[in-house]
């Protein structure tokens, strides 16, 4: 899977091709395109970057340069049922048990591009992954190994769990695919994270979000030493995914929804 190396982003509009609908114009959230003798002009003083100006121009004529990947071409949003939709939702389940079983590198890339393709605030695309891999193991060790000492001096994390038992597969599991979400913006993180369970859910992979081992990530200067992460950017939550060894009968309880109509 490569890696993608952004460089310097700018607008770009066409003249020739442009015809002045002024659709750019409206659907510009930093107010930053005005039409200047019956052409779009881009000031560049408070753009994002968003793309919208490219992707809602009927003429192409706006392109953002510095980016690696390319634009795809479609007539109209891809929509998915509803009914399947929520239906997947509700027959979801957190998986704690995998099968000794590789996720394919395809599947693999689809994941980071969902979750690459998630909303981020002010397009500010600063949601960061890591992917454990071979250090996969030696990272566990060290969450066991923290965590136990935790449970043992009584500072159990969440009190209710404290007679849980801590073996070498705690945090993963034996799952085969693991990926630390990390960014500033929890917000921006945690719908990449969404966006690559349900790829995940998609392709028959079971998920399980870590908050224990995402509370190890921040924690541990020698774990985040071992990702070669410094201390800035926070671990948001940890994606621990495979095939699942178990099979759910029934959707679980909720509690009543917790909403305000005013």
């Amino acid at each position: 899977m490569a890696e993608t190396n952004v460089k310097k982003q700018q607008v770009i509009i066409d003249k020739e091709k442009c015809i002045g609908c002024g659709l750019c114009k409206k659907d510009c959230v930093g107010c930053d395109i005005a039409i200047v003798d019956g052409k779009a002009d881009a000031a560049g003083n408070s753009c994002i970057l968003c793309g919208h100006c490219e992707a809602i121009c009927p003429q192409g004529a706006i392109k953002i340069t510095g980016y690696d990947d390319v634009t795809e071409e479609y007539d109209e949003q891809e929509r998915l049922d509803p009914d399947k939709l929520l239906k997947a939702i509700k027959t979801r389940r957190t998986v704690r048990q995998f099968i000794d079983k590789p996720v394919p590198e395809k599947v693999v890339d689809m994941i980071f591009e969902a979750g690459r393709m998630a909303p981020t605030g002010t397009n500010s695309q600063s949601t960061s992954y890591v992917w454990l891999d071979e250090k996969k193991a030696e990272c566990e060790a060290v969450a066991v190994g923290m965590f136990s000492q935790l449970i043992k001096a009584g500072k159990a994390i969440v009190p209710r769990l404290s007679n849980m038992e801590i073996d070498s597969n705690f945090f993963f599991k034996g799952a085969p695919l693991v990926i630390v979400i990390f960014g500033n913006d929890t917000v921006s993180a945690s719908l990449a994270a969404e966006n690559m369970a349900f790829m995940a859910e998609a392709n028959g992979l079971g998920v399980l979000f870590s908050g224990f081992f995402t509370g190890c990530v921040n924690m541990s200067g020698k774990i985040r030493k071992i990702m070669g992460i410094d201390k800035k950017p926070k671990a948001v939550t940890t994606l621990v995914i495979g095939y699942p060894a178990v099979k759910y009968l029934r959707t679980p309880h909720r509690k009543a929804l917790n909403m305000k109509h005013m």
